[in-house]
């Protein structure tokens, strides 16, 4: 199709949940909208069709639950407790997961607009519902979620991917696959369109603003080794394999301004032999997420990180780091029977690499690559140093912990004591960069001069500043929510402006 033949108002560049919603949002607006997916429609919707659909946003109580997830039944709201997550404990958390880097205004921007966006994208066709499978334990016949991220979407990444498209398309927004956007088209001091290949030719798209929502340079591996450093080149990509940095590159050569943390990334543990990039048939089942009720070891046999620091949702989005640092980039996780069925269902597919033994000693020697004798040593000095006296549970952060170790589990943990035991082997997984571009308030990208690019406008994983070093969990989808929200609708309103000067002169 030529679609060099239409002037469009905003041209959306991406497909997943931030490029959606900013297409939503500028159609509210008013905005003629073209969307550009470089992936076919089998492939669409970029990283945020991997996920499994979870958000965190500020929250009151079981009010605010209910306004959500209209089909929780009474028996459900009675056995749960969603407890609250406000506003002030999203702060904290952004603040002291970051470093206290964060952008101020930014993650503002974010904390402020996360219950209303969500309600905003339940009113577009996003449907969720309470995550008792990954965010609650049952105790006494009652669930209680832990984390403040007690929902998700209905169908996870791919269901979230599907509500928008099918609202995006029903506004009257114009999707194109196969769509490799290349350049942005520019004049002194604005955009006013992209070059993209489409049909097997470079169309030049005209449009009174763009948005750029195509994800970070996580696929690319040259990039990785480039700003993330030695070895990054060897991780494993959770995601698409179309996020390689196209839409930084263009604003870049534009002079938009690098801004955040481009040595930076989320990254987990996964699946050791996980496949390249993202499948979505078989991606779901490589996540490691149990890993706080276990104790990983490296080749050598040794732990190397804390595995009870804190909550999954706080430490999860950082490990992939220090897998990544240790000899052949892997690791096993270590579980007793006490702790099986805690495990996440992602432990109990064919899509694993595991071992299970009726005892330690021969547990130690089924694990590839790894110092058996060290390994076993390793585990009795961990059973000796569990603290008895501290009771377990799995809601909390329990202050269960290893007293005496050189590094502790400061919660969560339990004697490996009890047959039959079971080990994952797991590799580094990186999910999405944080590196990315410098934007205003109202999402514009900013230029190395310190100046707003007229009509260009960024959302999602291309806007930096937000994490550093690590990130809430659940934030991601949140956080191309809000700015993609904002991104359409500040694009929308300056293209809008810009057809009704034009028209008058």
């Amino acid at each position: 199709m030529n679609y060099e033949e239409t002037n469009h108002d905003v041209v959306i560049v991406g497909g997943g949940n931030a490029a959606l919603c900013a297409a939503i949002s500028a159609r509210e607006a008013g905005a003629s909208v073209l969307l550009l997916e470089r992936a076919s429609i089998a492939e669409r919707g970029g990283n945020s069709a991997y996920t499994d659909g979870k958000v965190r946003f500020a929250y009151n109580g079981v009010e605010d639950i209910i306004a959500l997830s209209s089909d929780l039944t009474p028996e459900e709201i009675a056995n749960t407790d969603f407890g609250s997550y406000p506003e002030s404990e999203f702060f904290d958390d952004m603040a002291r997961i970051t470093m206290h880097r964060t952008d101020p205004d930014l993650c503002e921007i974010l904390v402020r607009n996360s219950n209303s966006v969500m309600r905003w994208m339940k009113a577009n066709g996003v449907k969720f519902q309470p995550n008792y499978g990954r965010q609650a334990y049952k105790t006494d016949g009652r669930f209680k979620f832990w984390g403040g991220a007690p929902m998700a979407t209905y169908g996870g990444g791919p269901g979230l991917v599907e509500a928008l498209y099918n609202t995006a398309e029903k506004k009257g927004v114009r999707v194109c696959y196969d769509a490799w956007v290349r350049e942005l088209i520019h004049d002194v001091d604005s955009v006013n369109g992209v070059v993209a290949r489409i049909d097997g030719r470079m169309q030049r798209i005209s449009a009174h603003s763009v948005v750029l929502a195509c994800g970070g340079f996580e696929a690319n591996s040259e990039w990785r080794t480039r700003y993330l450093g030695k070895g990054w080149d060897l991780a494993k990509v959770r995601g698409t394999r179309f996020n390689t940095g196209d839409g930084l590159e263009m604003a870049l050569n534009i002079g938009a301004q690098p801004y955040g943390h481009w040595s930076g990334c989320h990254a987990v543990g996964w699946e050791r032999y996980a496949t390249d990039f993202g499948d979505l048939n078989v991606t779901p089942h490589f996540q490691r997420h149990s890993y706080t009720f276990s104790i990983m070891v490296n080749g050598e046999g040794r732990r190397f990180l804390d595995e009870g620091a804190d909550i999954r949702n706080f430490t999860y989005a950082k490990y992939g780091h220090l897998i990544l640092e240790q000899p052949g980039q892997f690791a096993w996780q270590i579980y007793d029977a006490k702790v099986a069925h805690l495990l996440l269902d992602e432990y109990r597919t064919k899509h694993v690499t595991k071992v299970k033994a009726d005892t330690l000693e021969e547990l130690v020697k089924k694990l590839d690559d790894v110092n058996p004798d060290q390994c076993l040593k390793t585990i009795h000095e961990f059973n000796a140093s569990v603290d008895e006296g501290v009771a377990f549970d799995p809601n909390i952060k329990d202050g269960k912990g290893t007293p005496g170790l050189q590094i502790p589990k400061s919660n969560w943990a339990l004697k490996i004591d009890t047959p039959p035991y079971q080990a994952f082997a797991i590799t580094c997984g990186v999910t999405f960069t944080f590196g990315g571009l410098k934007i205003t308030n109202d999402a514009q990208v900013v230029n190395t001069n310190h100046e707003a690019i007229r009509g260009l406008y960024a959302a999602g994983e291309m806007v930096g500043g937000i994490f550093y070093f690590n990130y809430p969990g659940a934030s991601g989808l949140t956080s191309g929510a809000v700015f993609g929200r904002l991104a359409g609708a500040s694009a929308g309103t300056y293209a809008i402006s810009q057809k009704t000067m034009n028209s008058a002169t």
